[in-house]
């Protein structure tokens, strides 16, 4: 698997901005995502940030995502459709289990906001958790992929002591049949893997 880090991914005030963001409070074991949504004509589903806001980071860091795509899987270009720029929170006792993003899901990427120290991402070689690769945690850090049906295995935790805020940065599609062509995969049992199992398909598609 290809990654990509990108260091200090927001520029200073942009970064700010995120890291002023007033959150709801959270328990040590739960996890938290605020949606927020932008597309290609500018529409805006906004969470957490202002749809101005929002709008901003998409004019700023809209060409550094695609260029990224273009590096790691560039036949997926043409599929983008909108971005998501959701903010998770994680507890510091809650651990997400080793898992593989959907397909609509062209370039998946993480930036690491807050505090100051946390655990970062691991990326594994299978499901079964071997081969780990572990992404330290750094503010500001962005930390990109493209994935690929059963092959980018990863996971997340907080590290027992503080909530792990980031940004999730995704560049989506909503033409899943043509990534399965792209990938050479079956999107019949690609779609039934997801289906089997909803709790997977509802919540791993927003997590790095």
């Amino acid at each position: 698997m290809s990654i990509k880090i990108i260091e200090n991914f927001f520029e200073k005030e942009d970064f700010q901005e995120l890291i002023s963001l007033e959150l709801v409070n959270i328990k040590r074991n739960e996890l938290k995502v605020y949606h927020n949504q932008i597309d290609k004509n500018l529409n805006v589903k906004a969470d957490c940030l202002k749809p101005e806001f929002l709008k901003k980071l998409h004019q700023k860091y809209h060409k550094k995502a695609i260029d990224l795509l273009n590096e790691l899987n560039p036949e997926k270009i043409n599929l983008y459709d909108f971005s998501e720029f959701h903010i998770i929170e994680t507890g510091a006792n809650y651990e997400f289990p080793i898992h593989d993003d959907t397909p609509n899901k062209l370039l998946s990427g993480v930036i690491y906001l807050k505090p100051e120290k946390n655990s970062g991402t691991i990326f594994y070689k299978n499901k079964k958790g071997e081969g780990k690769n572990s992404i330290d945690w750094k503010i500001n850090r962005g930390v990109f992929f493209s994935r690929r049906e059963n092959e980018t295995w990863h996971s997340y935790k907080g590290d027992g002591k503080s909530n792990r805020i980031v940004m999730v940065y995704n560049l989506m599609t909503t033409r899943i049949k043509k990534v399965y062509e792209i990938e050479k995969r079956s999107y019949v049992l690609g779609q039934l893997r997801y289906k089997i199992n909803p709790y997977l398909y509802k919540y791993f598609k927003f997590t790095i």
